[in-house]
C-alpha cells in the first residue's frame, strides 16, 4: 500500500489516521522482514510511517481550542458580553 491509498482511505472516511498509521507499522515490519532492514522497501515503508505521524500531529494542532467565552457565547449568544458590535 502506498501513502496515496493511505490517505485516499482516510480521507474518504474509511479508516481514522490512527489506524492507517497502526497498519502501516504493521506492514512496514513485514516488508523489512521479508525484503531485509537494509532494503529500498523497508525505507519506503517507514517513510509511509512516518507522513503518517506527521500528519496526524499537523491536524492535532490546527485544532482550534475554544476559550472559556467563545464556550459561553456559543450557549449565552444574547448575552452582553456576547454581542458584537459594527462600528
Amino acid at each position: 500500500m502506498n501513502l496515496e491509498a493511505v490517505q485516499s482511505a482516510v480521507n474518504a472516511g474509511n479508516k481514522t489516521i490512527q489506524e492507517a498509521i497502526l497498519e502501516s507499522i504493521v506492514e512496514a515490519r513485514q516488508t523489512c522482514e521479508i525484503d531485509g532492514d537494509n532494503s529500498a522497501n523497508c525505507a519506503v515503508a517507514w517513510d509511509i510511517v512516518e507522513e503518517l505521524q506527521a500528519e496526524k500531529a499537523h491536524q492535532q494542532q490546527t485544532k482550534h481550542r475554544k476559550t472559556a467565552l467563545e464556550t459561553y457565547c456559543e450557549t449565552n449568544p444574547e448575552a452582553i458580553e456576547c454581542l458584537i458590535y459594527d462600528l
